[in-house]
């Protein structure tokens, strides 16, 4: 009896995992992976119980074997040895009526190539590439967005750690306001954080070579997803953070503008919960929805759409709240610059201005795409949505951080001052005039 060769061995497997991973299947690859395998160890087993039972030839024969990809029977000298495609292919419907072959040497054993790879045509069991072209073109625009949200992401991270420190720094910048802008900015810094932490799990995971059954295994176990489920509820909670901070920076203008008399230090206490603890709320039903139902993967999937609108709603409906907010703030800014307009001729430029500071403020865009999830959207309208989410999400973090910071006026009257002492206390740092 011969073994099959360990390099023919690991190349089976690799090559197993690309197929199902770069399948067209309708479902994500890691899911496919995932099925692909339970029925891959099923189709070993009834082929280790069958060669077990089946009695052997006499004379010379090619050994029956296993060979990770198909179950061959014994073969007779100098022939080929046809079987028909394995069942646990993905495309298996496909390719059903379709042959594996592999040559029976006149010396009795397998023929192989380079003296220890096994020879074996899996023509007729490839999947057809009908749609190279297109599934490639969908691919290469997958990646650029993944440039371009890591790009956004980064910039967004290093703004926003750089606005906290000015807030922190700066006493004068102490007050109310700007704790509630640091809130916003830490959200917005975490999202960012989350985001590229699970990619980069997501990319450890299914990067990590497949040699063995074991690494298979040990790639769909449930203890390899930790990590990146970990992360998918950080970013699910600080999504929903952001939303909230979003909420109380609508409520904390509005109360500004129509004159509230209140103790801000009472109130800022009670924003802290409604930031920080209402994500809470919504994020650990969910966790653990995901958890007993549907825990598969990184729970990135939404298959029961019941499970989805328990992160969905609580932002649908921050957001409806802001949108509100905010038609009503335009109205009170409009009846102000109306009231003054003898003193400023350009109070409608000033009422657009103000306008498009809010938006990004208070996250008004996310009404646009918040039912248009990405399960069904499909086509062009799918791509549109998926670039304007990611690009405005992934921006955004450096847009509010200049916005409210780096743009602010008593912030830069105060980092000027600040830079004209250093000069002072250090004057042979600076170059002579």
């Amino acid at each position: 009896m011969r073994n099959m060769p360990r390099s023919g061995y690991q190349r089976s497997l690799v090559h197993l995992t690309w197929m199902c991973l770069f399948s067209s299947m309708p479902h994500g690859g890691a899911r496919v992976l995932e099925k692909t395998f339970e029925e891959w160890m099923r189709y070993r087993d009834e082929c280790l119980r069958r060669m077990a039972s089946e009695p052997y030839p006499a004379g010379l024969f090619c050994n029956r074997t296993f060979d990770m990809y198909a179950c061959w029977p014994d073969g007779s000298p100098g022939t080929s040895v046809n079987v028909s495609c394995p069942f646990y292919l993905p495309w298996f419907e496909k390719v059903k009526h379709g042959l594996v072959s592999r040559r029976c040497g006149a010396d009795g054993q397998w023929v192989t190539v380079n003296g220890s790879q096994p020879w074996r045509d899996y023509s007729q069991c490839e999947e057809e590439m009908e749609s190279t072209v297109e599934e490639e073109g969908a691919h290469q625009l997958m990646v650029s967005f993944k440039v371009l949200y890591t790009v956004g992401y980064s910039l967004s991270l290093l703004t926003l750690i750089s606005a906290l420190l000015v807030l922190t720094v700066f006493r004068k910048l102490r007050c109310t306001r700007n704790y509630i802008h640091a809130n916003l900015f830490a959200s917005f810094g975490l999202r960012a954080t989350s985001v590229m932490v699970k990619d980069a799990l997501l990319e450890k995971r299914w990067g990590m070579e497949v040699l063995q059954v074991a690494d298979w295994e040990a790639l769909l176990s449930h203890e390899a997803a930790l990590g990146c489920r970990a992360a998918q509820v950080l970013m699910q909670y600080c999504i929903l953070a952001n939303h909230y901070w979003f909420l109380v920076e609508a409520v904390y203008l509005y109360k500004l503008l129509i004159g509230a008399v209140f103790s801000e230090k009472n109130y800022y206490r009670l924003y802290l919960y409604l930031g920080w603890g209402t994500p809470v709320v919504f994020v650990v039903p969910w966790m653990a929805a995901k958890y007993l139902k549907e825990n598969v993967e990184c729970w990135a999937l939404n298959e029961n759409m019941a499970y989805w609108w328990i992160i969905r709603i609580p932002i649908l409906l921050a957001s409806l709240i802001n949108l509100l907010i905010f038609m009503r703030i335009l109205k009170v800014i409009l009846a102000k610059l109306r009231a003054n307009q003898k003193g400023y001729a350009d109070y409608k430029l000033r009422l657009a201005k103000a306008t498009l500071t809010l938006i990004p403020l208070f996250g008004i865009h996310e009404v646009v795409f918040i039912f248009a999830t990405d399960e069904q959207t499909t086509g062009i309208l799918r791509y549109v949505k998926v670039f304007f989410t990611l690009f405005l999400n992934s921006f955004q973090g450096f847009l509010v951080a200049v916005l409210y910071c780096f743009a602010n006026k008593e912030v830069k009257s105060e980092m000027k001052k600040k830079w004209q002492l250093w000069k002072l206390d250090h004057p042979e740092l600076c170059c002579a005039q």
